[in-house]
């Protein structure tokens, strides 16, 4: 029988990435399905979302920890039910970072716009649960709501609560674009723009407006087609 070999896994440069909190849900049809043994979480890390958006930033780690806080006001301590989560962004998909921040948000709820898995057998559809919010555009503002009980609640995530940025920032950002930086003006600018996504990811409760997280009563999911535009 031929040995199996090593399986491959991305290497990354931050070490820091192994210490954010995953995120677990459970997804009723990988059960059906045969991809899970019953009851088995979907587990999401930090460098899923990553390698979904092929860069590790403010934008992205921040649509991360939007996800997580929201799924924890949601559920407490149960695992969160993916395929049975609705989004609003406030905004349109090119908005602000909102349209990577929806694939992220996406990728890890399994909510989803026209072009989600629209069911089987009547059920477990993800299509028509995503929705951007083209008439009240609002600063990084994201609603949740879960299907079964309607709680909903809205996280709002303003990066302008960290310490000012970095005033080498200035001079660093042109020269890596550009790729004339020094490899010690390359390894400066990643130190300071990866050192906003720690903090971010695992320093949030330092920075008080960072994250806000409040609960939304009586919200009322806009209809596919006509109150959004879903992607």
């Amino acid at each position: 029988m031929p040995k199996s070999k090593p399986r491959e896994e991305t290497k990354w440069r931050q070490d820091f990435f192994k210490d954010v909190e995953p995120i677990k849900l459970r997804d009723p049809l990988a059960y059906i399905l045969g991809a899970q043994k019953e009851g088995e979480p979907f587990v999401f890390n930090y460098t899923d979302a990553v390698m979904l958006a092929g860069h590790s930033c403010p934008a992205v780690s921040g649509a991360y920890m939007v996800t997580l806080k929201a799924l924890k006001a949601l559920y407490n301590d149960k695992l969160p039910i993916r395929g049975e989560i609705r989004v609003l962004i406030k905004g349109g998909p090119t908005d602000l970072a909102y349209g990577p921040q929806a694939q992220v948000i996406s990728f890890i709820t399994g909510a989803s716009g026209v072009t989600g898995f629209k069911g089987l057998g009547g059920a477990h559809g993800r299509n028509n649960k995503l929705a951007f919010d083209t008439k009240d555009v609002q600063f990084n503002q994201f609603i949740f709501q879960r299907e079964d009980t309607g709680k909903a609640v809205r996280v709002t995530y303003d990066p302008q609560a960290l310490p000012p940025q970095d005033e080498r920032m200035s001079d660093l950002v042109p020269l890596v674009l550009r790729g004339i930086a020094s490899e010690e003006e390359k390894d400066l600018f990643i130190s300071i723009w990866q050192g906003n996504v720690r903090k971010i990811l695992l320093e949030n409760e330092k920075y008080p407006g960072l994250f806000k997280v409040e609960e939304v009563k009586d919200f009322q999911f806009p209809k596919p087609g006509k109150d959004s535009n879903t992607f």
